[in-house]
């Protein structure tokens, strides 16, 4: 096994394995049936706070009252579904929610095109099938499945990524808590504490609408994109800060002045008009967000690390930004050239060194 310290992305379990301990520790009240501390212990886990002398680092960055009600929603009988664009930390906040509640997040099923109702509900090892029959030893236990089985949380991510006669598996699932085994002659039913938090986006490509009987047995939780221009820019600065201590990138983090700029640039191209207001812009063909941010000014620091000066510079920034706005040639290109020319190009000469880096990738 590797050590901890040679993993790339420890689950959030570890990551926190401090915190949570720190947090049950200090934890006097009731525990629901399979969890491993109190729903208020889950709210400070993900919103931030102290248990004891321990600090305990916010997780989402966002409204308190969105994260109660999901929360709330995995005491009852339905599951959690968090829904909005890509980029607003649906992603994170379901593994987060996990840790805490069930110390395990990696129960997950990741929907795609070729996600089937086998990886839903079970699967068989074909060769022990052939030799011995339909047995236990058999099974190959979906995630959802060993959820149901260990009374923990399964994530399902994606899920208007997979056909929807594929979602609608769940239905019978969420209703009446059980999986039917006829192969077996028998059925899984769930232990308490099981439950489903599912993600979807809204507005990426590829995606298949649910169907209105499973919109109805989940909680949905719409989750906004960062109100300002600050907010996000905070946000921005804190994942790009945790993922280079984890990668372990030798570079400087971004100034703040860098982090600004290339908020406002997506800010702007997502919204289709400059922040102030006075001049529209045409939008990319793709969505440009948060998470996109995030993975250019990581991307940076690995640049200004392995080939700079160990500090990110506007020809860092600038590599990857066209790769972030151009998602399509044909569509998008042009957008991006005028969105230089007629917005970065006036803004004086704190961005000049990022447009002159821009303008010289595009040739």
């Amino acid at each position: 096994m590797p050590k901890q310290t040679d993993i790339l992305r420890l689950p959030a379990e570890k990551l926190y394995q401090a915190e949570i301990e720190a947090l049950i520790a200090e934890d006097k009240d009731e525990k629901p049936t399979g969890w491993q501390m109190s729903p208020r212990s889950v709210l400070k886990f993900i919103i931030g706070g102290k248990a004891g002398k321990k600090d305990i680092v916010p997780k989402y960055v966002g409204h308190d009252r969105l994260v109660e009600v999901a929360i709330a929603t995995l005491l009852t009988d339905r599951c959690l579904l968090l829904i909005g664009e890509p980029g607003t930390a649906k992603s994170w906040l379901s593994e987060n929610l996990s840790a805490a509640v069930c110390n395990d997040s990696n129960m997950v099923i990741q929907g795609t095109a070729g996600t089937s109702e086998e990886h839903i509900r079970y699967s068989w090892n074909y060769a022990l099938l052939l030799a011995d029959g339909p047995s236990e030893k058999a099974l190959v236990k979906s995630p959802i499945y060993r959820g149901m089985e260990d009374g923990k949380v399964a994530r399902f991510e994606e899920i208007t990524r997979c056909p929807s006669e594929v979602q609608d598996a769940l239905i019978s699932i969420i209703s009446e808590k059980n999986i039917a085994i006829p192969e077996l002659g028998g059925e899984l039913s769930a232990k308490r504490g099981f439950s489903i938090i599912a993600t979807a986006n809204t507005r990426d490509r590829g995606v298949n609408d649910m169907s209105a009987a499973l919109k109805r047995r989940f909680n949905i939780v719409i989750l906004p994109a960062p109100a300002d221009l600050k907010t996000e820019a905070g946000i921005v600065m804190k994942r790009v800060s945790e993922i280079s201590q984890s990668y372990k990138l030798k570079a400087q983090l971004p100034t703040e002045e860098a982090v600004i700029k290339i908020v406002t640039i997506f800010r702007e191209l997502r919204g289709g008009a400059t922040l102030d207001g006075k001049q529209k812009l045409k939008p990319p063909s793709g969505v440009i967000s948060t998470a996109e941010a995030i993975s250019l000014l990581t991307n940076s620091m690995a640049l200004a690390a392995s080939f700079g000066i160990g500090e990110i510079t506007d020809e860092d920034i600038a590599a990857g930004l066209q790769g972030a706005v151009v998602k399509d040639e044909s569509k998008d290109q042009a957008a991006w050239k005028e969105y230089l020319e007629n917005v970065v190009k006036k803004r004086g000469s704190e961005w000049r060194g990022l447009y002159n880096a821009c303008r010289e990738l595009n040739g």
